[in-house]
């Protein structure tokens, strides 16, 4: 094959400029939407958990169920290929910006960013794959072989990045997005966690609590999730996306040939029950476009106490007429569709209509309506340009200030002082309680047990891509999945890790070396 390099550029010529070398940080950065925000992630992290359960657009119940799960899975497969190209392009940084022309301070600081990102690539590969290809070199030419390396190899290399992270990187930046030094304190104070360093992990989290870093919870737990308060102070770490959509990654095969295929924030699609062929209502922006992938599971709604302020703050029950045509005797703006936890059946003479939780779960808790169920507003965007609008310029949340207290709970119930670890939860959990329910949100030391820290973190986290990763670093998805998620039938120890791409087990030449994970054809 004879190649043709229209525009005479290379990276060496590129890469060895500032304003080339910054296109190359710039990049790096990128290939974090293709996790955060996306639909194939979202299955990734969410989905085969306790917490969720297929809808009817569910499009992957491999992922969702553990049914048949095999390396040809589309998320696996896209997923694999983008991060592997994103260690590829940090390893190419790390090793190429001595010659990148850099003043000493902005070499520093770059290097940091890419060494970060270099360690939150392979934390994503080695916690989803397990011991695969690990390797600190940028490819050049046509590799055919791929290596096994173990999973200590991985993260030895993820605390020596994120420590030199941690040392260099600026404490704030003006250009939102970048990573800081407490965002790299958080992520590290996540790993030591996942490393079972519970003292690091501790000590990480404690850190940046008290590191006087201007982070704080912010006040209502429901106004996190509102699209003017996307940027807020208890944002420690966010992928950014561009109000200018045009901005973000949809493909577009003259100007962004390798983008997403749906581009930008998508997560307020997918967890929508389907209202908009319901009486009284219409497809509306407030509504959202229902993709109606996932519902909640029963034990997901019942984790709240009526105390609790997160399940409004996360949910949406109540749907009011928006449409032109309305049943006999319903105007608009009047109660159209209540889908709900509880067993309400509906007031005297109701003109709405009721799903309760006995219309939505059958009594052993697996699903009899699929299509409504309360809807998780979280990821909703009420700024899209038209009902219809797929992209959303909705940061996606990776790291919040509530989770650096969880951590350092979790810890410290490992480390035996139940005590500190109550009252780390109750930073949290007095946040979330509504007026006057301060006593009952309030727990004491016996309470803290491993599962209801997971509860407490289903609680403040559905939804925003950690489950997975919390039933695998507790080593709890064999335990819980199967109990309380009624979809999976079964899910065994092979489930802790993901089948390699098929793809990838073609291409390589050294198939005897490089084979598949354990339990996959």
């Amino acid at each position: 094959m004879e190649e043709y390099n229209p525009s005479g550029l290379t990276a060496e010529a590129v890469y060895t400029t500032p304003e080339g070398f910054e296109s190359l940080v710039n990049a790096a950065y990128s290939y974090q939407r293709w996790w955060y925000g996306k639909e194939e992630a979202y299955n990734m992290t969410e989905m085969g958990t306790d917490i969720w359960m297929s809808a009817a657009g569910d499009v992957w119940p491999d992922l969702t169920t553990y049914t048949n799960l095999q390396g040809t899975n589309a998320p696996i497969t896209t997923l694999w290929t983008q991060l592997y190209a994103a260690v590829n392009l940090t390893n190419a940084g790390i090793n190429r910006i001595a010659d990148a022309g850099l003043t000493p301070a902005n070499r520093l600081q770059r290097e940091a960013e890419l060494r970060f990102l270099r360690a939150f690539y392979y934390y994503h590969i080695v916690e989803t794959w397990g011991g695969v290809h690990f390797t600190l070199e940028e490819s050049q030419g046509i590799i055919t072989t791929a290596n096994k390396t173990p999973v200590d190899t991985f993260y030895a290399q993820i605390l020596e990045d994120l420590n030199f992270a941690v040392q260099h990187l600026a404490p704030t930046t003006p250009d939102y997005g970048r990573v800081t030094k407490p965002a790299a304190m958080s992520f590290l104070a996540r790993i030591y966690l996942t490393r079972k360093m519970y003292k690091e992990a501790s000590d990480m989290a404690t850190a940046v609590i008290n590191g006087g870093f201007g982070y704080k919870l912010v006040p209502n737990y429901k106004d996190l999730w509102i699209m003017a308060n996307n940027r807020n102070s208890e944002i420690v770490y966010a992928v950014n996306y561009a109000e200018n959509l045009t901005l973000n990654d949809l493909r577009n095969n003259e100007t962004n040939p390798l983008g997403h295929g749906r581009g930008s924030n998508n997560g307020h699609l997918h967890f929508l029950m389907k209202y908009d062929n319901l009486p009284g209502l219409t497809r509306a922006i407030e509504y959202g476009r229902p993709f109606n992938r996932y519902m909640p599971t029963r034990t997901l709604l019942d984790l709240y106490s009526e105390a609790d302020n997160r399940y409004e703050g996360s949910f949406m029950e109540v749907w009011y007429a928006n449409s032109t045509n309305l049943p006999a005797g319903m105007h608009r703006g009047d109660t159209a569709v209540v889908a709900t936890r509880s067993a309400f059946k509906g007031s005297a003479g109701h003109k709405y209509q009721v799903y309760n939780r006995n219309d939505i779960y059958n009594q052993n808790g697996t699903v009899r309506d699929n299509l409504r169920y309360p809807t998780l507003t979280k990821h909703m965007d009420n700024t899209r340009s038209s009902a219809n609008e797929a992209q959303s310029a909705r940061d996606a949340y990776v790291i919040r200030f509530a989770e650096l207290y969880l951590i350092a709970a979790e810890a410290q119930m490992y480390l035996g002082n139940l005590q500190a670890a109550a009252d780390f939860i109750n930073v949290v959990r007095a946040r979330a309680a509504k007026p006057g329910q301060a006593d009952a949100m309030k727990i004491t030391a016996d309470q803290v047990t491993l599962d209801f820290i997971l509860d407490e973190r289903a609680r403040e986290f559905a939804g925003e891509q950690l489950r997975w990763f919390d039933l695998k670093r507790t080593n709890k998805l064999v335990d819980r999945v199967p109990a309380l998620n009624p979809d999976v039938k079964s899910v065994g120890q092979h489930h802790y890790i993901r089948p390699i791409p098929q793809s990838q087990l073609d291409a390589v030449t050294n198939r005897d070396e490089f084979t598949q994970n354990p339990g996959y054809q």
